[in-house]
């Protein structure tokens, strides 16, 4: 049996009752700085546990470490997102799935990447379909994710460049518990670390130019979507 691809998630948490994984470990900062990093935990949110259904949900054993830097709602701190993600570079994460976007550039975070990077980490991102760059999508190295209508559950499509490189389905998976959780880029990011996971565990010295180039031959839709207008829209 294939040994389980190492998947990051930096999110809200997840309710690991309700999410299968082959191996879970969690990433906390408490309130006097101490790292927490035992079993998992709680998602306020819902958020988190919603990509990690996605995420798992690829026909391969995948080991899902959980840092959550969003508690009770969708804000967190540069610091904390960079200090979640050095803590899965340091536990040997292969991929990385960041379905969020700040608005503005921070060093502690572009170094942070840089280091994960640097390891062979694959950085997924979650991009706007549209208006400015957020990070750490923008920053260089890191794949550009979003959601993309075209796409049902199990398709990609290549945009080639713009906001976002690739994209995904959405939606989440729709599940139970689901129903007041939007689509949007977020659940598009998850869709392609999904595809990218399955890709990492049958190749597993890959490296992200070689992951690239299997998204974009899987890809059901190449270029961007375009939206239609109706016939009465001027």
């Amino acid at each position: 049996m294939r040994a389980p691809v190492k998947v990051g998630l930096l999110d809200s948490g997840i309710e690991h009752d309700s999410v299968a994984t082959t191996a879970a470990a969690r990433f906390r900062i408490g309130a006097d700085g101490s790292v927490d990093s035992g079993p998992g935990g709680d998602d306020r949110l819902g958020h988190g546990t919603a990509l990690a259904r996605i995420i798992t949900r690829a026909p391969v054993p995948i080991a899902l470490y959980d840092a959550a830097i969003f508690r009770d709602q969708m804000v967190t701190q540069a610091a904390l997102a960079a200090a979640g993600l050095d803590w899965l570079t340091a536990a040997g994460v292969r991929l990385v799935n960041l379905s969020f976007g700040l608005r503005n550039d921070r060093s502690v975070l572009r170094q942070a990447c840089e280091r994960a990077l640097a390891r062979g980490v694959i950085l997924i991102a979650a991009a706007p379909a549209r208006g400015a760059p957020v990070f750490p999508g923008a920053y260089p190295g890191v794949i550009r994710a979003t959601g993309d209508a075209r796409c049902a559950l199990g398709e990609i499509s290549a945009l080639g460049g713009g906001q976002a490189d690739f994209a995904g389905h959405a939606r989440p998976l729709d599940e139970p518990g689901e129903e007041a959780v939007l689509g949007g880029a977020s659940f598009g990011t998850a869709h392609v670390t999904a595809a990218v996971a399955e890709f990492l565990a049958r190749n597993q010295d890959a490296g992200r130019a070689d992951v690239v180039q299997h998204l974009a031959a899987i890809a059901k839709y190449h270029g961007p979507e375009r939206r239609r207008r109706s016939p009465d829209s001027s």
